[in-house]
């Protein structure tokens, strides 16, 4: 399927688009810093970020919690293949339209390994932590959904109408 003249691949289906997520709070603020002149400058407008050189703060994240590991800790596990720092940065980039051979499947898979596990472990809301929660969110997926077909077609309208 294209989104505006680039191919996006119609298995991969966020919920979020990258502004949303960092509207919502996501790494503790400070994910980004050193790299956000890299993205669309709006996206940062209402984000939810510490400024550059302070410590990372878990009241910004969406669910008040900390949920993900040290970049370091991404690297020893050879979980970053490129420059990027980690897959939501490949999913920033990716939305924005680039696209790497080879890799983006690695991603997308990951992606929907990820969401199969998470979702999956939850039955119902009360089934759902903090810590779980704010993980989905960091992979641009919300709690609630079940990766269905019809979910998955509902995001992609999403994505699509938020890029035009």
């Amino acid at each position: 399927m294209e989104i505006n003249g680039v191919s996006w691949d119609e298995n991969f289906a966020p919920r979020y688009t990258p502004k949303e997520m960092l509207e919502m709070g996501i790494f503790g603020g400070k994910y980004f810093n050193d790299i956000k002149k890299d993205f669309p400058s709006e996206w940062f407008e209402n984000a939810k970020m510490v400024k550059l050189g302070e410590p990372s703060d878990i009241t910004l994240n969406y669910f008040k919690i900390k949920s993900s590991q040290k970049l370091s800790q991404w690297k020893e596990k050879k979980w970053i293949m490129t420059d990027d720092h980690g897959w939501v940065q490949w999913y920033f980039n990716y939305y924005l339209g680039r696209r790497l051979p080879g890799e983006d499947e690695i991603q997308i898979q990951r992606w929907k390994s990820v969401i199969a596990r998470h979702t999956g472990q939850i039955k119902s809301e009360k089934d759902l932590t903090p810590k779980r929660g704010q993980a989905l969110l960091h992979w641009s997926w919300d709690y609630r959904d079940k990766p269905t077909p019809e979910i998955f077609k509902k995001n992609l309208n999403h994505i699509f109408l938020s890029k035009n």
